[in-house]
């Protein structure tokens, strides 16, 4: 009686084992989404202040923002991560993480595109991390290299993305010269009152920090569905609008703020970033 008990358990754990086993298998493979059938896909990160094309140094006229304040931008760079795509059935595909961090620079052109693959589709909404996850920014240096080397990031010139004395990465920086500054703030060598703005802290690794990875929802239905196929690229075209830094949903002077790096105010200026992507057209 015991050993027929036994059995009949037995089969009973084999028969679940098999049905979960089934269950995983169907949740996690969707046929659309098989590796073999992967396209390119770009996304294009055009760098505007306000209705105008972002220029650096003085190469125009001064912007102004919703207070008024004219100034210049010398520096604009922002690190883009965790790039995933969503088709109207809901189904979403998210980018081998490995090749899904880019540096954006607005001073190099050849930087403003993403280019990953994804499965063959129509995509009707496009999510992306502006920063760096947690995740990757706690793992071994070797787990770290190209746009995330700290090594690369540490560069003399100011244009490093990553704080070593900090063991951190900048998600966002900013930088750029406006006269509504302060003489009590230090100018360039040139005298030219800088006002700079590096926004970082993923929520901390031994002591909790401020969270200012911001995660980007873009509809794409509106503008131009991605088309997704092998014999060509399709182009995500966005606008990412400075101004919002000091327009959005924080309003703020720089005059009042022109140096923001380490204090709780990171959190504010973070709190914009999401009204800076603007979907402009896809290219198909």
């Amino acid at each position: 009686m015991n050993t027929n008990i036994k059995s009949l358990k037995s089969i009973l754990l084999c028969s679940l084992m098999l049905v979960f086993s089934a269950c995983s298998k169907k949740d996690n493979v969707t046929p659309e989404f098989q590796e073999g059938n992967l396209a390119p896909l770009s996304v294009e990160f055009d760098n505007i202040a306000g209705e105008r094309t972002l220029t650096f140094d003085n190469t125009g006229s001064p912007y102004k923002n919703a207070a008024g304040e004219a100034f210049t931008v010398s520096r604009l760079q922002y690190f883009i991560s965790n790039i995933k795509v969503t088709t109207s059935a809901g189904n979403t595909y998210t980018v081998n993480q490995d090749s899904s961090y880019f540096l954006i620079r607005g001073d190099d052109k050849a930087t403003r595109f993403a280019k990953v693959k994804v499965p063959e589709g129509d995509y009707t909404s496009l999510t992306f991390t502006l920063g760096v996850d947690s995740l990757r920014s706690t793992m071994p240096i070797d787990k770290r290299t190209g746009v995330l080397d700290p090594a690369a990031g540490g560069s003399h010139d100011g244009s490093g993305m990553y704080w070593g004395w900090n063991s951190g990465y900048i998600f966002f920086k900013f930088e750029g010269n406006s006269a509504v500054i302060s003489d009590d703030v230090k100018g360039d060598p040139t005298g030219k009152k800088q006002f700079k703005y590096h926004i970082g802290f993923f929520g901390g690794y031994n002591a909790p920090t401020l969270n200012n990875i911001k995660v980007i929802n873009v509809d794409l239905r509106t503008a131009g569905i991605a088309k997704v196929r092998k014999d060509r690229q399709s182009n995500i075209h966005l606008f990412v609008d400075i101004m919002k830094v000091f327009n959005g949903k924080n309003t703020f002077k720089i005059a009042e703020k022109p140096n923001v790096m380490f204090d709780d105010f990171t959190a504010k200026i973070a709190a914009n970033f999401p009204e800076m992507f603007r979907h402009d057209h896809t290219e198909n």
